[in-house]
C-alpha cells in the first residue's frame, strides 16, 4: 500500500469520526455536562493518538536518516574500493555503479540507470563485447539460482587486457521471480600473470635441477636428505623414497677427521649463509661400489632465512681413476727408462765381479761364508736386473694354446720345496669344462709363482687354487690365510719398488700386472688382517 493511499484513508477516517462523534453529541446526548466530559475524553484520546503518531513518526525518521546514513558510507565505501560493484534489477538494468566501474567502461557522463548492458555498449569507448557477453553469463547466473564465479576479460583503450574475476550472486522475491542482481569483479590480472610467471620460473628450475647431467641434493638443517634429483638416484642405486630422511653421512666415505671436517663446513655454510666448494667426497653405492663426486654446498635462503642447503655434485670418479693411472703410468715409465739405461750397464761389470769371485773361492779355502754371501747377493742383484729389463722392453708375447690346470701343477712343483720348508699346503683344484688359452706360457708360470711365493712369505698354512669357467673368461682364484694386507696398501699394490718385505722391491706384482695387462686381463686383490688374501686373476678365453 503506498503512502499516498495510507494518508486518504487516515483523513477519511479521522473526518468520518468527527461528523459521527458531533451527531451523538448533538442528536443523541441531552446532558451538558456529560458532552463536555466526553469532548474532554476525545481530547485526550486525540492527544494521546497523536503523541503516539509522533513518536512513531520521531523514531520512523530516526531511523530512515539512520538508514540513509548508512546507505551514504556503504556508497562511499562501494565508490572507493578497486573491484567493479554494479546493482543490477531483475531485468537486468543498472541500478548502482561504482567509480571503479564508470571509469573502467568509460560511463562516468553517461546516465546509466534503468540501461542493460547491450543499451550501454553504445555509449563506452571500451570493449563494448565485453559489456554484451555479460548479459550471457548473467543469464547463467539467473538460471543456476546461485552464486557464480567466471573470468571476464576487458579489452582497454590502450589494447591492453585486463582480466577480472567476477562474482554475481542473484536474489529472489518470494514468488521466485528474479528481484536483483549484485556483481562484483576483481581485476586478478597481476595475480594471473605472477602465477604464470612463478609456475614458468618453477617448471625452469624443475627442468634445471631433475634433468641435470650432474648430481644435486638437498638436506635440511639437520644433514638429512629431503629431495634428489634422478641423477643422483641413478648414481647411488637408491630411489628418492628411500634416500629422503637419511642422513647424507650415511653414503659418504671418510675417516672420523674427515667427517668432522665435513659437518664444520655443513655448520659454515648454515651460519654464514654463503656457498662453498667442499672439494672431492667418497660416496658409496647401493651395491658397495665407492664413487669420487666433487660438490659444492650451497645454503637455500627463503625470505633471508635459511632452511637447508643444497649440494651441486660432478662425477669425477673416472677422471680420478685416470689420475690414478697416470700416476702408475708415469712411475712404471720412470722405472723403464731408470732400467733401460742402467740396467745394461749394470750386468756387464756384475758378470765380471761375479767370475772373479768364484776364481777366488775357488783358489782360497778360507772365508768361504764370505764368498757365498758376496755370490747370493750377486744373485739377487742379477735377478733385480733381469726384472728391470722385463719392465724397461715388453717382450713381445709368443701365443700358444696352454691349459692353465696344467701350467699351475708345474709352478706347484717349481715351490713345492719352499712351500713344505714354510709348512704351508697348496691344493690345486680342477675344472673338467676348462679349456685351453691363448697365452705365453712362461709369463703366465712366472705371475703364478710371484703370487703364490707371496702367500708363502704371508706364513699362510694353506693354498687354494680355483679355476671358474664364466661365459667368455676363466677366473683363477688363489686364496690363503696368511697374515693379510691392510686396505691402506691394498692400492699400492703393484706400484714399482712399494713392498713390505724386508727385501722386497715391489717388481714382482708390478711384472704380474703387466704380464696380466698384456693378456687383455684383470687382477683384483681382496684382503683381511689375520684373515688372509684372495687374488682373482680373469683371463679372456679368446
Amino acid at each position: 500500500m503506498s503512502k499516498y493511499k495510507v494518508l486518504l484513508f487516515y483523513t477519511i477516517l479521522g473526518l468520518s469520526g468527527i461528523l459521527i462523534i458531533d451527531y451523538i453529541m448533538y442528536n443523541l446526548i441531552q446532558e451538558q455536562y456529560l458532552r463536555v466530559y466526553i469532548h474532554r475524553t476525545i481530547g485526550i484520546i486525540l492527544l494521546i493518538c497523536t503523541g503516539i503518531f509522533l513518536y512513531l513518526y520521531l523514531s520512523k525518521m530516526e531511523q530512515f536518516s539512520e538508514l540513509t546514513e548508512e546507505q551514504m558510507r556503504l556508497h562511499a565505501l562501494i565508490d572507493t574500493m578497486a573491484d567493479f560493484v554494479n546493482f543490477k534489477d531483475g531485468k537486468g538494468n543498472w541500478i548502482k555503479v561504482n567509480e571503479f566501474g564508470l571509469k573502467l567502461f568509460h560511463l562516468e557522463h553517461v546516465d546509466y540507470k534503468g540501461k542493460t548492458d547491450s543499451e550501454l555498449a553504445g555509449y563506452t569507448h571500451a570493449d563494448s563485447s565485453a559489456l554484451e557477453y555479460c548479459e550471457t553469463s548473467d543469464e547463467v547466473t539467473w538460471n543456476s539460482k546461485k552464486v557464480t564465479r567466471c573470468q571476464e576479460v576487458i579489452q582497454l583503450t590502450d589494447g591492453r587486457h585486463r582480466i577480472f574475476d567476477t562474482t554475481k550472486i542473484p536474489l529472489f522475491e518470494q514468488d521466485g521471480s528474479r528481484k536483483s542482481l549484485i556483481v562484483i569483479g576483481r581485476d586478478v590480472t597481476d595475480i594471473i600473470q605472477a602465477q604464470n610467471e612463478l609456475s614458468i620460473s618453477q617448471q625452469q628450475y624443475k627442468s634445471l635441477y631433475e634433468y641435470n647431467p650432474d648430481p644435486i641434493f638437498m638436506l635440511n638443517l639437520q644433514g638429512l636428505i629431503s629431495d634428489v634429483n634422478s641423477r643422483f638416484e641413478a648414481i647411488i642405486g637408491e630411489s628418492e623414497v628411500s634416500l629422503v630422511g637419511v642422513s647424507i653421512f650415511d653414503f659418504i666415505i671418510q675417516s672420523p677427521e674427515d667427517q668432522l671436517n665435513l659437518k664444520q663446513s655443513f655448520a659454515d655454510v648454515i651460519h654464514s649463509k654463503k656457498g662453498i666448494h667442499k672439494g672431492d667426497l667418497r660416496f658409496q653405492t647401493k651395491i658397495g661400489k665407492e664413487i669420487w663426486l666433487s660438490c659444492t654446498i650451497v645454503p637455500i635462503l627463503i625470505n633471508g632465512t635459511i632452511s637447508g642447503v643444497i649440494c651441486y655434485a660432478k662425477d669425477v670418479t673416472h677422471l680420478r681413476e685416470t689420475e690414478k693411472m697416470l700416476r702408475k703410468t708415469e712411475k712404471l715409465s720412470v722405472v723403464g727408462e731408470l732400467a733401460a739405461s742402467v740396467a745394461h750397464e749394470i750386468r756387464n761389470p756384475l758378470t765380471s765381479i761375479k767370475g772373479f769371485i768364484q776364481l777366488l773361492k775357488d783358489d782360497s779355502d778360507t772365508r768361504e761364508d764370505y764368498f757365498n754371501i758376496m755370490l747370493n747377493e750377486l744373485d739377487r742383484i742379477n735377478l733385480i736386473v733381469s726384472e728391470l729389463l722385463v719392465l724397461a722392453k715388453p717382450q713381445e708375447l709368443q701365443l700358444t694354446q696352454q691349459n692353465l690346470h696344467q701350467l699351475m701343477t708345474e709352478v706347484a712343483v717349481l715351490l713345492e720345496p719352499q712351500a713344505h720348508l714354510s709348512g704351508t699346503e697348496l691344493y690345486i683344484g680342477s675344472n673338467p669344462r676348462l679349456p685351453t688359452l691363448s697365452c705365453e706360457a712362461n709369463q703366465l708360470k712366472q705371475v703364478f709363482i710371484n703370487i703364490i711365493k707371496n702367500s708363502i712369505e704371508a706364513m699362510a698354512t694353506k693354498i687354494n687354487v680355483e679355476f671358474i669357467l664364466n661365459n667368455s673368461s676363466v677366473l683363477v682364484r688363489i686364496t690363503d690365510d696368511g697374515l693379510g694386507i691392510t686396505q691402506s696398501r691394498i692400492k699400492h699394490l703393484g706400484e714399482p719398488f712399494y713392498s713390505s718385505k724386508e727385501k722386497g722391491t715391489g717388481l714382482g706384482l708390478t711384472i704380474t700386472y703387466r704380464i696380466i695387462e698384456a693378456h687383455k686381463g684383470s687382477v683384483h686383490i681382496h684382503s683381511e688382517i689375520d684373515k688372509g688374501t684372495t687374488v682373482e686373476i680373469t683371463l679372456p678365453i679368446d
